[in-house]
């Protein structure tokens, strides 16, 4: 049964939402793949397009939110539908924060690295648009969930993998320090979006449990 019954624009509005994080992780994966190609116009509208993303995110949450409280809809699953955009909304901020700090920071990525670098920018894009399904089913048909929840967990397993051999070539290089450790940041913080993603398949799970008894 949908969650919102025959509240149509509600339901529009949290598909709006979810166009929104997912269109905002598959182009943080371009941005990253331009970043490290010296693409620098492809790079900044990338970037430019992912912070719109996530502005359209935080406008449809709060709309979302005002019209749950305003018209006292779904009162016993409200808390867990805000907690489940709010830390969905965290996700599209990750990876605009990770494509503003290589955009800031401007880190000099060797040739041997850049296609891991990509594919760990893939992996978090793909963790993220399995964890927009799962949460789609969770309004639409709950039973459906777990169909989704796991590959959120397989894409997140996979960027833990790259980001340790991106780590292990980046300390075993001839860099100093403060190079290793700045490249290292940034697999951090390119890895924490497919993190994120599974911080909120894990609520989901939760709140799909709690639907269904």
């Amino acid at each position: 049964m949908m969650l919102f019954g025959k509240t149509r624009q509600l339901e529009a509005r949290v598909d709006e939402f979810f166009d929104a994080v997912s269109q905002g992780a598959l182009i943080f994966a371009s941005g990253v793949e331009h970043f490290v190609a010296g693409r620098e116009q492809a790079f900044g509208a990338d970037l430019e397009a992912v912070h719109e993303a996530e502005e359209r995110a935080d406008a449809l949450r709060r709309e979302v939110e005002n019209q749950l409280y305003s018209h006292s809809l779904i009162p016993d699953q409200r808390g867990d539908v805000l907690g489940l955009l709010e830390s969905s909304d965290d996700v599209i901020d990750e990876a605009y924060s990770a494509l503003a700090h290589l955009d800031v920071e401007r880190p000099r990525i060797d040739a041997s690295e850049c296609e891991d670098f990509v594919e760990l920018a893939r992996s978090g894009a793909a963790s993220v648009e399995a964890l927009v399904l799962a949460a789609r089913a969770f309004f639409r048909d709950v039973a459906a969930v777990k169909d989704h929840l796991h590959k959120v967990y397989f894409y997140e397993k996979q960027a833990d993998r790259i980001s340790l051999r991106l780590r292990r070539r980046i300390f075993g290089s001839d860099l100093e320090l403060a190079g290793k450790l700045h490249l290292a940041g940034f697999v951090e913080r390119l890895a924490r979006v497919s993190d994120r993603a599974e911080s909120v398949a894990d609520r989901i799970a939760i709140y799909a449990i709690k639907r269904s008894v």
